[in-house]
């Protein structure tokens, strides 16, 4: 695929967030080296795209694709998504790719899907050694989009049954990373019957959390 700039990818983007007629983009999973699962919530992603095609009127295209962390492709892609369970390592070089590509424009959602948490904040400190995970207020704007969070980050999925939180890394007064932790936001966009015990008020819950972050940050 040939290679385009960010700003141009995000400025498209933003178009078609207006318009069924614009080019559709992709949004992409980010795949890591470590022997964490970043294939998780395989459905997450083409169930997310569908329900903000129909819901904010955005025009992705209905399949997301795979980028490594050190890959110039990264660049094609103004959003992606990472999830898994356990561990994370980024090389030098790929730390330096995904800080370029964050500062340029580009944004990270990270998802624990349960036992990420102590593998992905050592690794996120080499992309921005000056930055620190901080929890995003529940008077956040990306609460506050289309579908309203009064209470912050909605809880998907028990595991320790401690509270769901929204942290974020703040470049230059720009959220360019979100990371959603015991919540399991991306487990809510999986087809409905993926986990015993899920509801579709739960899965309308992550669907529309989810609507709120691609509308957040293709506006910010």
């Amino acid at each position: 695929m040939k290679r385009i700039s960010l700003a141009l990818v995000v400025l498209f983007a933003a178009m078609a967030m207006s318009s069924f007629n614009a080019p559709a983009y992709k949004i992409a999973r980010l795949k890591y080296s470590g022997g964490g699962d970043w294939y998780g919530d395989r459905t997450a992603l083409p169930n997310l795209i569908k329900f903000c095609n129909e819901n904010l009127k955005t025009n992705f295209d209905d399949d997301d694709e795979v980028v490594e962390v050190g890959s110039a492709s990264l660049f094609n892609y103004p959003f992606t998504f990472m999830t898994g369970h356990g561990n994370v390592i980024f090389s030098d070089q790929e730390a330096r790719n995904l800080r370029k590509y964050l500062t340029g424009g580009g944004f990270l959602h990270i998802d624990d899907n349960y036992g990420l948490d102590q593998y992905i904040r050592p690794q996120m400190k080499k992309v921005f050694p000056e930055l620190d995970f901080v929890e995003l207020p529940v008077n956040h704007p990306i609460y506050h989009q289309k579908y309203d969070f009064p209470n912050g980050l909605p809880k998907i999925h028990e595991h320790d049954g401690k509270r769901a939180q929204g942290f974020g890394l703040i470049y230059k007064g720009r959220l360019v990373c979100f990371y959603t932790y015991e919540c399991d936001l991306g487990n809510g966009w999986e087809d409905y019957g993926t986990y015993a015990g899920d509801t579709q008020e739960a899965r309308q819950k992550a669907l529309k959390m989810g609507a709120n972050l691609i509308q957040y940050i293709f506006t910010q």
